[in-house]
């Protein structure tokens, strides 16, 4: 089985935690949509990244709140490239599947 990569990206209204938690539950609900035989048991790990005008909450909260109880996950924040979008939430996630990369969808709100 090989372990293949999923990205996503979304933007919230603003930095406090329910806007936070709100667009990473958005972003990871449309990825698990647009991949549908993705299983929870079989996400290996998950990295969020932020830029640096978010810090209210964890992106990975937001997961553990959707039933992510059992996925390792970690937060960083984003390179602050100059001009660079505000207000983003990215992650990529390790899935265990024998789906090749092509298959996989990635979902950019």
């Amino acid at each position: 089985m090989s372990v293949r990569g999923i990205r996503g990206a979304t933007v919230t209204a603003g930095d406090c935690p329910e806007a936070i938690l709100s667009a990473t539950q958005e972003m990871l609900a449309s990825i698990r949509q647009a991949n549908p035989t993705l299983r929870l048991e079989d996400i290996a790990s998950a990295i969020f990244t932020v830029t640096q005008d978010l810090q209210a909450a964890y992106p990975a909260q937001a997961a553990r709140q959707m039933g992510w109880i059992h996925v390792p996950m970690i937060c960083a924040r984003e390179i602050p490239v100059p001009e660079g979008l505000k207000n983003c939430i990215r992650v990529l996630l390790h899935w265990n599947t024998e789906l090749p990369q092509s298959a996989i969808h990635h979902v950019y709100l």
